[in-house]
């Protein structure tokens, strides 16, 4: 079986005048989220206008696009497909002029019961575009025969299991929704237009409404669907469920550091995480240096707990996109170099701890721990803020299969070998717990979905992980 996973961003405004630019800058700010493909829907005079692209948000909006999306209310979505072929069809929002209304749908997340529901949709006679799990909700609003859009959508809902944030987009109102376990992040706020009025702003991260000058609000609560039209504003829970499944890894990697997600600061969060290794994995040295960007905020924390000394030691090349062309093996075996430069200044006859946010399949890692010894350091510490990652993620983040998974495999002194390390050490995920508890008393480990450390998954994967268990 195959999941159909994607890293994304969505975003939506509405009444604004302005509404394509802010949903391109806001776009623009969640680009960490996903850099394959962009795509914003504006509703102009009733009728949805579309743009949409392979490529980064600055690749695929020009100001000529812009100007011919106009209207005064847009969504907009970034994505990164974890699996699959790149291809435009796939690119979101989805668009599609139903019997009723037009429909635009942006979505991040994943629908772990994806196939099932598809196979089913093409006995009824469904015909599928593309290849992502977004399109299984379009058939399913193209099959209701009830004219309201919000029934239509709180039954068809309940037929997905997994992960999914969306925004969606009608000829009359522009909806936002989070699955009822929560697993990926979903904001409300305001932006100010004049002295009496706001235009009503979503995002999957806060970092977004910083850029464009709106007030973050509020989180979208799990399970609720919330929406605006001429009419004014409403909320309704179409699914209730007692345990939330927040995903940790937003917390650890995948959120920007300058985002609140789940009611707490991420960049504080992986600072305490940092804090939280030192008190576990302390060892002697002369420097504390993050893996950029990713350990820096930890790095921070690990130094100050520890009282050993901050360095920058690896310095990043800011203009290398995950999209570098290495067309020989020549040029290949620079690796991870093309990226990241250690500084010898620094590094040479230091005793050195290297902090990242996590260890996946381990070759990065050693490639990182060799650059710093060539750099000239006596020992490298390697330390990762956050537990072993024994388990690939079936809600939306981009992990390898079980079987590439290093930690699944070997001890922490094996892959410590392996990376050339002279000592590897990770945050326990007790110590994870026990700061995310202490940043809020009112977050328990039940609220959190961790099942990439500790295996145990919320939902039915519907034979998702069947290929893991090989």
């Amino acid at each position: 079986m195959k999941s159909w996973k994607e890293e994304c961003g969505v975003f939506g405004i509405w009444n604004h005048p302005e509404a394509a630019r802010l949903a391109c800058l806001g776009l623009y700010s969640m680009q960490h989220r996903g850099q394959e493909s962009a795509g914003i829907v504006t509703l102009k005079e009733g009728e949805h206008i579309h743009h949409k692209g392979i490529g980064l948000v600055s690749d695929v909006f020009r100001e000529a696009d812009l100007a011919r999306l106009g209207g005064q209310a847009a969504i907009g979505h970034v994505r990164y497909s974890t699996t699959g072929q790149n291809l435009l069809t796939n690119a979101q929002p989805l668009t599609a002029d139903l019997y009723h209304w037009p429909i635009a749908l942006a979505h991040n997340g994943n629908i772990v019961n994806h196939d099932m529901l598809r196979s089913d949709l093409k006995e009824r006679g469904s015909i599928f575009q593309g290849t992502n799990d977004t399109e299984i909700l379009l058939h399913l609003l193209s099959q209701h025969r009830s004219s309201d859009l919000v029934a239509a959508l709180t039954d068809s809902l309940v037929k997905l299991e997994g992960a999914y944030s969306l925004v969606i987009m009608s000829n009359d109102k522009m909806i936002a929704i989070r699955d009822p376990w929560g697993f990926r992040p979903l904001v409300i706020g305001r932006k100010k237009i004049d002295e009496t009025t706001w235009a009503r702003v979503v995002a999957s991260e806060t970092c977004a409404f910083d850029l464009i000058g709106a007030q973050f609000e509020r989180e979208i609560e799990p399970g609720e669907m919330f929406w605006v039209d001429e009419k004014g504003e409403h909320s309704k829970i179409f699914s209730h469920r007692e345990r939330r499944a927040h995903c940790i890894f937003e917390h650890i990697y995948f959120s920007r550091p300058d985002s609140i997600v789940f009611g707490e600061s991420v960049y504080a969060t992986r600072k305490q995480f940092g804090r939280q290794l030192a008190r576990e994995t302390s060892v002697e040295a002369d420097l504390v240096i993050p893996v950029p960007d990713s350990g820096l905020p930890a790095s921070i924390g690990y130094s100050q707990e520890s009282g050993i000394p901050f360095e920058l030691g690896i310095i990043k090349n800011q203009y290398v996109g995950r999209t570098f062309i290495q067309p020989t093996q020549a040029i290949r075996d620079f690796g991870v170099k093309i990226k990241l430069n250690p500084q010898t200044a620094v590094l040479k006859d230091k005793k050195v701890i290297v902090i990242d946010d996590s260890l996946v399949r381990g070759t990065t890692s050693r490639k990182i721990v060799s650059l710093i010894r060539q750099a000239g350091a006596k020992e490298v510490h390697m330390r990762i803020a956050s537990p072993p990652t024994v388990g690939p993620c079936y809600y939306g983040v981009d992990t390898p299969q079980k079987s590439q998974l290093i930690a699944s495999k070997y001890s922490v002194e094996e892959i410590g070998q392996y990376v050339g390390a002279d000592t590897l050490g990770y945050l326990s995920i007790e110590g994870l717990f026990q700061v995310m508890q202490s940043n809020s008393k009112t977050i328990t480990k039940s609220k959190y979905c961790a099942a990439c450390f500790d295996g145990k998954y919320p939902t039915d994967l519907f034979g998702l992980d069947e290929g893991d268990a090989k």
